[in-house]
C-alpha cells in the first residue's frame, strides 16, 4: 500500500531515513515541526534559507537535501509563514517529491500532517491530496498522523 497512517514520532522510528515536512518559501523554520528539521540538519536550512532568499524556492516546489544517508524533503507549501498554504501547492510538491524519490530508488517517506497544522488547511483535503497523489506509486508515504514523542511507529508500518 503506497500510504499508511500512524501513530508515533517520525524521528523515533529508525527504519525510516527519508522525511518531508511543509515549509514557507520565505527562509523561516521556526514552529511547529520546521524546528526540529532545522535543528537536526542545520546546514539543510542554511541551504534552504538561501534559496528562499535567492528566489529559489517557490510555493510548489521540492528542495531535497541529503547527508549522511537522511534525505528531506522540503515541500514548499506556502509563500511566508504569515500566509496559509494551499491545497495546490501542497499537491504540486508532493507529486515533485513523488518522482524525485522513484528516480532516486526511496521506498519510505515519513511525512507528518503536511499543511494541516501552521498552514491552516483542512486535515480531510490534505488526507484526500494525499491518497490521490499516492496511488499507483513505487514510494510508501507513511504519515504520521498522530504524533506521540518518542515512540516507534516501526511495528505499525509493516503490520
Amino acid at each position: 500500500m503506497p500510504i499508511k497512517f500512524v501513530k508515533g514520532d517520525m524521528f523515533s522510528t529508525p527504519m525510516l531515513t527519508s522525511y518531508a515536512h511543509g515549509c514557507n518559501c520565505a527562509g523561516a523554520m521556526g514552529k511547529g515541526v520546521a524546528v526540529e528539521f532545522k535543528k537536526r540538519w542545520p546546514r539543510m536550512f542554511l541551504s534552504y534559507k538561501e534559496k528562499c532568499k535567492s528566489n529559489l524556492f517557490n510555493p510548489g516546489d521540492v528542495f531535497m537535501w541529503q547527508e549522511q544517508g537522511i534525505t528531506v524533503f522540503n515541500l514548499g507549501t506556502q509563500k511566508s509563514w504569515r500566509t496559509k498554504a494551499t491545497l495546490n501547492a501542497v499537491e504540486n510538491s508532493l507529486l515533485s517529491m513523488l518522482d524525485i524519490a522513484e528516480e532516486n530508488s526511496i521506498t519510505h517517506i515519513g511525512v507528518p500532517r503536511i499543511g494541516a497544522g501552521l498552514g491552516g488547511l483542512l486535515w480531510e483535503d490534505v488526507k484526500s491530496t494525499l491518497f490521490r497523489v499516492s496511488d499507483g506509486r513505487k514510494v510508501n508515504l507513511i504519515v504520521f498522523e498522530d504524533f506521540v514523542l518518542g515512540l516507534d511507529a516501526t511495528n505499525s508500518i509493516i503490520n
